[in-house]
């Protein structure tokens, strides 16, 4: 694993795509009463970052991680990650850092709500239960010191902030271990007044924790699934791994399937021993990393429940059975869930029975499309006509027709 190879300078169309990331606005949803606060992702990080300073927390870098990251380095168009991660360097060799860390993070909320609310009586316990969706601090004997806060999305896009002064492993796949070091890019938004353009943009460097940026670069663009030191990967990765196993990832060569998902298998059951801490974990695993990507729910839980039944080696029978019916019957839930909103949009179409004595028994859906272009789901099998037309009017033309 040579350090020589783990870093690479973006080119300009890549500092562009990340500019774009930057400039979006990200929905913090509040709960209850709270108002949803639109920030953009460069003002969140610079507001943070100035916080800790004024409060004397040293920071050594900030970095965007995971997909979204990995959606910089891609040759997809769509952006299809979910949570935003940013990783602030920092020392937390005293514990006090963490409190100032926590202050710093909700006084940046509190700074963003809107006119008209009396801040002076909004309390950080307040801010914490309205925007956070979760709040962990790691202090270990294998060295990791980290603090992660969480912001909420509604639609599962949370925004994570990540406070690291030592993580064993900050990976579980080569796909997810991109670290783009945003400091030139934050002082170039500071300094510069003039727009970014192909002769006129800052020099940014981004690093793969994995080891080896080129591999790791082949594996994203071919869509290929490899790691290091699988013992190591937390709880997690195992529905990471059958995550990327339903959407087209293939083992890389020389990967070791079966000794793999047997490590992920261990461990998901090393951290998630109980049934229920499963069946929560899997729940809000389902709701953060399939929204809007519902027809992918079902396919992934088979996918699942294939992986644990090969692979698990250390569960007794009834327990092992007992995981396996927890994934079955949450299948059982996804499919049930998508029939009911089938039914539900073919009852709302009822209504053009009355329009040129039509019979409607198909209910289409415009995403996602399949490879043909067009999706359908058929609600009754038997398909036909009142009015003996060739061509349903209501069928556009690039869906399958009626007839």
């Amino acid at each position: 694993m040579g350090c020589e190879n783990r870093f690479q300078v973006l080119c300009y169309e890549q500092v562009l795509r990340l500019h774009e990331v930057m400039e979006d606005a990200i929905p913090i949803h509040g709960r209850g009463n709270f108002p949803t606060l639109d920030i953009k992702l460069k003002d969140l990080v610079k507001a943070v970052r100035e916080k800790l300073l004024k409060e004397g927390v040293t920071i050594k870098d900030i970095r965007l991680n995971g997909g979204a990251a990995s959606y910089i380095f891609g040759t997809e168009t769509v952006k299809s990650y979910n949570d935003l991660d940013l990783i602030f360097g920092v020392d937390l060799t005293n514990h006090n850092e963490l409190q100032k860390i926590k202050n710093c993070v909700l006084g940046c909320l509190l700074d963003y709500l809107p006119d008209g609310v009396n801040k002076e009586k909004m309390s950080s316990c307040s801010l914490k239960e309205a925007y956070v969706q979760k709040m962990v601090k790691v202090c270990n004997e294998r060295g990791d010191r980290w603090s992660l806060i969480s912001l909420s999305n509604n639609k599962g896009k949370n925004v994570e902030l990540k406070f690291v002064d030592a993580m064993k492993r900050q990976f579980e796949f080569s796909v997810d271990s991109f670290q783009i070091i945003l400091d030139s890019l934050l002082t170039f938004y500071e300094i510069s007044s003039a727009p970014m353009s192909e002769h006129f943009y800052p020099t940014l460097v981004a690093e793969s924790v994995y080891g080896d940026f080129s591999e790791a670069w082949v594996h994203l663009n071919k869509k290929q699934i490899a790691t290091r030191n699988p013992e190591e990967i937390r709880g997690g990765g195992l529905l990471k791994y059958c995550n990327l196993l339903v959407r087209s990832y293939t083992p890389a060569e020389n990967v070791n399937c079966q000794a793999m998902e047997k490590y992920m298998c261990s461990r998901f059951f090393i951290d998630f021993s109980d049934l229920n801490q499963q069946r929560q974990k899997l729940e809000s695993y389902l709701n953060n990393h399939f929204s809007g990507e519902e027809n992918l729910k079902h396919e992934y839980l088979l996918t699942l429940y294939r992986v644990v039944d090969e692979s698990t080696i250390c569960l007794m029978g009834h327990e092992r059975r007992q995981t396996l019916n927890l994934i079955h019957q949450l299948a059982c839930e996804v499919l049930m869930e998508q029939e009911r909103k089938a039914h539900a949009k073919y009852l709302e179409m009822q209504h053009f029975d009355q329009l040129s004595n039509l019979t409607i028994d198909q209910v289409y859906f415009h995403s996602p499309l399949n490879s043909d272009g067009c999706q359908y789901y058929s609600y009754f099998p038997n398909v036909y006509q009142v009015n003996g037309s060739s061509n349903c009017p209501l069928c556009p033309s690039s869906f399958l027709q009626c007839s």
